[in-house]
């Protein structure tokens, strides 16, 4: 029987949430009708998924939410504490602790903070996947609510520990790395499950705990947009993940090497991202070698891979952007701009 899992992400610092000079509150613990926000989420999350799994960032954190759910009578939800990974924080590494930790075939991602996604549209998105590995939410404007997505969990761990490894630690890489995407307009079919759009009100401050807004907007994005943009392939992650190995055992040249075989293996079929990943890891490792064996030529190939990089970057921008994806083409865009940067210091 197909499962499904439900991940909750709640560990984040809330900077935007807090009173000035005033004792720092856990956002998804401020309370909303008598409830907290996160509690809000498991409910809405249980009527539609098999397991649910809460993502925190610490010990102490974990003993507040488990006392929490507990005078909620909230059984059978997990607490987890993401995973130490070479010091990479963010909603990344809690996204692949909760892949890890969960048994379903297809999950859904869920900021603590969204307190009325409602079931229908989870249903929703989880019949849509089909044959994607993502379903995200687009708004009119080309923008996504990047943490709520559904999954397939197979694939999805296979690139979040990738993206882990290579210390990326945003959401929306898990998006431009899965390739086969279906981005759902929110004022699409949608809007006939939830016509004032309340499962996009994200709360930020504490005045959005008063407005309860959705944030989206005007735009020219009104439908469904299905994108398939090749195969995974699984074996060149797993040697991007090698490759990082070898970074921390400092290794410098022997990763280069196995970068710029990954990103071959990708521009041949066009893979942009990961093409770009690749060359711009490759720059990296030899710049780093370089710096410990003085080799000049590794500085000239360096810049000559992260300009091969920031060319990647530029052609999955124009992707998106012609799939009326503003988002993702403009974090593209900036990672174009850091790698012509870099190479452009070397000069």
């Amino acid at each position: 029987m197909t499962k499904r899992a439900g991940i909750v992400l709640a560990g984040g610092k809330a900077e935007r949430f807090q009173e000035k000079n005033g004792t720092w509150q856990d956002k998804a613990l401020a309370e909303l009708s008598g409830k907290p926000l996160v509690v809000h989420a498991v409910e809405n999350l249980r009527k539609v998924v098999d397991e649910i799994v809460i993502c925190v960032n610490d010990e102490t954190r974990k003993a507040q939410y488990t006392e929490v759910l507990a005078k909620s009578d909230i059984e059978n939800v997990r607490l987890l504490v993401d995973e130490k990974i070479d010091h990479l924080g963010g909603p990344l590494v809690a996204i692949y602790t909760g892949l890890k930790a969960v048994e379903a075939d297809f999950c859904i991602t869920l900021p603590g903070d969204m307190p009325m996604v409602q079931p229908a549209v989870i249903e929703y998105m989880f019949g849509e996947l089909k044959d994607s590995r993502v379903v995200v939410p687009m708004c009119p404007n080309g923008r996504l609510e990047t943490l709520v997505m559904v999954l397939e969990r197979k694939s999805a761990v296979e690139i979040a520990s990738a993206l882990c490894q290579l210390k990326r630690p945003r959401s929306d890489d898990v998006i431009r790395g899965s390739l086969k995407v279906l981005f759902v307009s929110t004022v699409g079919e949608l809007m006939a499950l939830d016509p004032e759009l309340k499962s996009f009100v994200n709360i930020n401050s504490r005045e959005d705990l008063a407005r309860l807004q959705p944030r989206c907007v005007d735009g020219p994005v009104t439908q469904n947009i299905r994108v398939n943009l090749g195969s995974l392939p699984f074996a060149e992650l797993q040697r991007l993940r090698e490759a990082s190995m070898l970074c921390r055992e400092g290794k410098w040249v022997e990763a280069s090497r196995v970068f710029s075989s990954c990103a071959d293996h990708f521009e041949g079929k066009e893979l942009f991202f990961w093409g770009a990943l690749s060359r711009e890891n490759e720059g990296k490792s030899l710049l780093s070698g370089f710096k410990n064996q003085h080799k000049a030529e590794q500085v000239t190939d360096g810049k000559k891979a992260l300009l091969e990089a920031a060319k990647n970057y530029g052609s999955e921008a124009e992707v998106h952007e012609k799939c009326g994806c503003v988002f993702l083409s403009e974090r593209a865009q900036s990672d174009k701009l850091w790698c012509e940067s870099r190479a452009k210091e070397l000069a």
